[in-house]
């Protein structure tokens, strides 16, 4: 996979949680995923397709980590993961894939997007879109982890 790809991600979900969740997260060692398990416990995934590639990013927090966020952006003491919770990680995962998809723009690759979709339960399986190699890198914040996928094809 192009690393072009992954480094857009990255920088995009630092700013949306730090912009719409006051939260700071910070990126450890990207490893190879080859299982489909999920490492946390609420997914938010969405495909993009391009004339040059295709592929898709998944977002999975884990329960103390997205009741905190979503807690932050929605201005309310969240404790349960509920509809609002999977709403919130829908709309994260739209605007961290939105922020990448304008900074890849400017590398000269051109990507429409999907609806995202949010999983929510314990060991779920994540179904990304192409058959690239799936990259992801674990994030830690104040509160638990969270781990971004990012799966290309070109």
């Amino acid at each position: 996979m192009n690393t072009d790809f992954i480094n857009p991600f990255l920088e995009s979900i630092i700013n949306v949680l730090t912009t719409m969740a006051g939260t700071e997260a910070k990126p450890g060692r990207p490893f190879l995923k080859t299982e489909k398990s999920a490492k946390g416990d609420v997914t938010g995934i969405i495909g993009l397709m391009g004339e040059k590639a295709k592929g898709s990013l998944a977002i999975t927090f884990t329960e103390p980590a997205i009741l905190h966020i979503a807690s932050k952006m929605l201005g309310e003491e969240i404790q349960q993961v509920d509809g609002s919770v999977a709403d919130c990680v829908g709309e994260i995962t739209n605007m961290v894939t939105g922020g990448a998809k304008k900074i890849l723009s400017e590398k000269g690759y051109k990507f429409d997007m999907a609806i995202p979709a949010a999983i929510i339960g314990k060991h779920h399986i994540i179904s990304h879109k192409t058959d690239g190699r799936i990259i992801c890198i674990p994030f830690e914040t104040p509160a638990g982890s969270f781990f971004v996928e990012v799966c290309f094809s070109e």
